[in-house]
């Protein structure tokens, strides 16, 4: 069908463009307002193509005898890329924290008994900076568009782009790293990275700040993942076996080693050492930086 093969090419292609914007604001570099809106209206165009592409696929399976649960389903797939069905899901779950974190709901994922490990230490302040240019932006834009229907569409994503921003940062408050109690090890970056570690898989755990360059989720040739914040990770963790993981957009690779950032990375590491294989936490006076040997 010509109508599915379009919408999977736009689809796909929208993709580079959702990465740029959505890597800029992890990083704290603000993109030209035309640039946002041109994005922006170019992902709403293929959103639309993607529903009304969507309608006719589901109707199509509902004729043959399709369940309602099914034939979306099948929809789905057939149209929509699995990196774009990644991003989408990221951008949902982000605004889902942003109400939890609006409501002070509890960290989502945090059972009783288990520790919260916060990790947006050295983003905090580059976020609320990259809002108040934005808020800023809005306004200003507001007074020097002249034309009401471009003036309404400029609003509208702007907004939006505001929104996205209290939301990736709402993610990450509301989505902490949690040391489970059976020793497991949750590592999580807002909605966009999600990877548990059991037990069994962790050789050591200790303090230890870096500061690699590249993106969010960068994977070294020896099988090195950081998770780095602020461009920083305070935690060293040492498997025992190649461990899988899931990038942001969907692909799968394997790591030996993950170094991530936690904001007290010495009582994340008491704790993993208390519940995990380690034994218990280093006694009073000792590194409590130092690696099990």
């Amino acid at each position: 069908m010509s109508g599915v093969r379009a919408a999977r090419w736009a689809a796909g292609a929208v993709v580079p463009g959702e990465l740029v914007l959505l890597v800029c604001g992890v990083a704290g570099v603000r993109l030209p307002g035309w640039a946002l809106a041109v994005a922006q209206a170019l992902v709403l165009c293929v959103l639309l193509l993607e529903g009304w592409v969507l309608g006719r696929l589901y109707a199509d399976r509902r004729g043959h005898g399709a369940g309602p649960g099914t034939a979306l389903r099948e929809a789905v797939r057939a149209v929509v890329p699995v990196a774009v069905r990644k991003l989408l899901l990221h951008e949902l779950r982000a605004m889902a924290s942003l109400g939890r974190w609006v409501l002070r709901r509890p960290p989502h994922g945090v059972g009783a008994g288990e520790l919260a490990a916060g990790y947006t230490g050295p983003q905090t302040a580059m976020m609320y900076g990259l809002l108040f240019v934005s808020v800023i932006e809005t306004v200003a834009l507001a007074f020097l568009i002249p034309w009401p229907a471009v003036h309404r569409v400029v609003l509208v994503l702007d907004v939006y782009g505001v929104l996205l921003v209290l939301a990736m940062h709402a993610a990450c408050v509301t989505r902490p790293h949690v040391v489970r109690r059976d020793g497991s090890l949750r590592i999580r970056y807002g909605a966009l990275f999600d990877l548990t570690v059991p037990p069994d898989a962790v050789a050591s755990a200790r303090v230890d700040r870096r500061y690699p360059e590249g993106r969010l989720a960068s994977l070294s040739a020896d099988g090195v993942l950081d998770l780095a914040v602020g461009s920083q990770t305070t935690v060293t963790l040492e498997l025992t076996r190649p461990l899988a993981f899931v990038r942001p957009l969907g692909s799968r690779a394997q790591a030996r080693t993950i170094r991530f950032h936690a904001d007290d990375p010495r009582t994340l590491v008491a704790a993993l050492r208390r519940s995990g294989p380690e034994g218990p936490p280093p006694a009073a006076g000792t590194d409590a930086g130092a690696g099990a040997r």
